[in-house]
């Protein structure tokens, strides 16, 4: 069988692909598997409590049920919906929206499809971009193009701190943003590295996108305002320059496929059309479970007592046994400030960070190689090759096996260079 342009792309092999096959056979294949690749948030039973209880008062009403089963929602999503968190965001954080700021989506991925294509690609005779002020970034962006050239990227600066510990911060100084960018756009907390940019980096970034007429598209899939997973001060900043997306997956919901833009009314309108094309509707329950847990004050909780204690306290233990099992590596870990993940650099690796995932993989280990991430960067920078991503979603024992493999896994590679 022969594919169009479009299904020679969407087929190939991609670091999303591969990372979510990994994630399936951990996950339903291959219960051995020590799972610290993907992205599936930790089953926490407070929340899962909390879950189930919303739902089960959700179809203890025939009404509900109907809702929840029974009907299209309008391509905005479910009005009622909208209006709750509209209130939500009004009262928790002063933002000026109303439902026809908010959309809802099947989850954020299919969300920030139709987002970037809105916006970047081609034009007339005319190739547009969305540019990443600090690469390494998200993977499942990298192949979301219908384009060539779909993402250009700056490098950070790597500030070198105490303890084997780094952080990458926007190079300001060096930020060259193409005159074809269509939009910034950043994860706040960085996926995948746990970085929290500042509020003064975002706002600088969202001066400098309405300076050039674009908008700055900050993915909030794992911070603020839910679920918060953060571990420094931060602010969550938003205007009608800015285009934000949030999703329940990390709230512990990533079966329900949920997916939030927040928008100015006329690009809301616009999204709203397109994702009708693509989905036709979105689905219902997610966002019936998100409205339940607002109209009981239950998501705020949810939020600061129960995800963030949780991943503040995985995120440590799993520096702790990276420090302790690695001691002898030359091994930086990138300051945790938010996320599920740590990044960790392997200085002068001798072997690609993906050899080294094939390594542990071997051995029944799955991490994530970080040559994916460093998207739009198309030069050799040595440093893209020497990391991985590793999630602390998953229980202690499992975390504390996984980084003695990876420990001896990685000592081999520099013992045999």
């Amino acid at each position: 069988m022969s594919y169009s342009d479009f299904g020679k792309k969407f087929t190939q092999s991609s670091g999303i692909v591969e990372l979510m096959n990994d994630l399936g056979e951990a996950l339903s294949i291959n219960p051995n598997m020590l799972f610290l690749g993907g992205g599936n948030p930790a089953q926490i039973p407070a929340a899962q409590a909390l879950f189930k209880a919303h739902l089960q008062s959700i179809v203890g009403q025939q009404s509900q049920i109907d809702r929840l089963l029974g009907n299209y929602q309008s391509p905005q999503g479910d009005p009622s919906v909208c209006d709750a968190l509209a209130s939500y965001l009004k009262r928790n954080l002063g933002w000026d929206v109303t439902r026809k700021n908010i959309a809802i989506a099947n989850g954020s991925q299919s969300a920030f499809f139709i987002i970037a294509n809105l916006l970047a690609g081609q034009r007339g005779d005319q190739e547009t971009s969305i540019h990443l002020p600090v690469s390494p970034e998200y993977v499942g962006y990298a192949d979301s193009g219908l384009s060539d050239n779909f993402f250009s990227a700056s490098k950070p600066t790597i500030e070198l701190l105490p303890n084997r510990m780094f952080k990458y911060h926007v190079d300001f100084d060096h930020l060259d943003i193409p005159m074809t960018a269509a939009a910034l756009c950043i994860s706040r907390p960085t996926n995948p590295t746990g970085n929290m940019l500042s509020d003064t980096e975002v706002e600088h970034l969202n001066a400098l996108a309405e300076a050039r007429g674009i908008p700055l598209i900050i993915d909030g899939a794992y911070g603020l305002p839910f679920p918060d997973i953060r571990f420094v001060p931060a602010t969550a900043i938003w205007n009608n320059n800015i285009i934000m997306m949030l999703s329940l997956s990390k709230l512990g919901l990533p079966g329900v496929r949920g997916g939030i833009v927040i928008g100015n009314e006329e690009f809301i309108s616009d999204f709203n059309a397109a994702n009708t094309v693509i989905s036709l509707a979105s689905g219902t329950l997610g966002p019936m479970l998100l409205e339940s847990m607002i109209n009981n004050n239950d998501l705020d909780q949810l939020s600061n007592s129960v995800i963030q204690p949780y991943y503040q306290s995985s995120s440590e233990f799993i520096v702790a046994e990276i420090q302790r099992e690695m001691s002898d590596l030359p091994v930086r870990i990138h300051k945790a400030e938010g996320a599920i993940f740590v990044w960790i650099w392997l200085q002068d690796l001798p072997i690609t960070s993906h050899a080294l995932y094939q390594r542990c993989k071997q051995r029944e280990l799955l991490v994530v190689p970080g040559e994916h991430f460093f998207i739009g960067l198309s030069d050799q920078w040595s440093h893209k090759y020497e990391c991985l991503r590793l999630s602390h979603a998953q229980p202690r024992s499992a975390i504390s096996a996984g980084i003695k493999i990876l420990a001896e896994e990685a000592r081999a590679a520099y013992r045999d260079r």
